[in-house]
């Protein structure tokens, strides 16, 4: 069984707490033999997949086999050219590991996605604006840390799709089991 998720903001990528109160996968319904492949911090939201099957989850979390996964990501300030070209050759040294190459560009219009609970924080003064950044790799908090090494640090994080496996059209606490279809997405 392979399932796709939409984790919402504020929810760990586990079935039991760390501390009491946090909310985790366990309070969504799923499956009793399903376990997360892959993480998303708490402050992220957006697609990760949920299962039961070793060879499938080997495959995906196999740094070997480098499946991409797109990430949007407002940001304060707004990127130049420059920044995002830094960002694409791999967003520099990060606590000592150098980040493989990845895309990095400017969305615009800025994409659409449900409010987030709490809202992002709004300034007058500085403007935000909406990266699309797709990796290979997955470092704790690599995004985060490689758009704050350019200058632009993340306000909001959704993963938007992994391999060619979309987001949508999933809503923040749902998700559905994946058919050969969308399992050939996934790369």
């Amino acid at each position: 069984m392979l399932l796709a998720f939409y984790k919402p903001y504020g929810v760990l990528s586990q079935f039991t707490p760390d501390q009491p109160g946090q909310r985790t996968l366990a309070e969504f319904g799923f499956p009793r033999d399903v376990f997360p492949i892959g993480r998303l911090d708490q402050d992220s939201e957006g697609l990760i997949l949920l299962g039961n099957e070793r060879a499938i989850v080997n495959r995906l979390l196999d740094p070997k086999h480098g499946h991409p996964r797109t990430y949007h990501v407002q940001v304060e300030g707004l990127p130049d050219a420059a920044a995002l070209k830094r960002l694409s050759a791999g967003g520099g040294d990060l606590k000592g590991h150098k980040t493989l190459p990845c895309r990095a560009s400017l969305l615009d219009p800025s994409p659409e996605f449900p409010p987030r609970d709490p809202p992002v924080r709004f300034r007058k003064s500085v403007p935000d604006s909406w990266i699309e950044i797709t990796l290979t790799e997955g470092k704790n908090r690599q995004v985060r840390r490689m758009t704050a090494a350019v200058g632009y640090p993340t306000l909001r994080l959704l993963r938007v799709s992994i391999g060619n496996l979309p987001l949508a059209p999933l809503e923040p606490g749902t998700w559905r089991e994946l058919d050969r279809r969308d399992r050939a997405l996934l790369g």
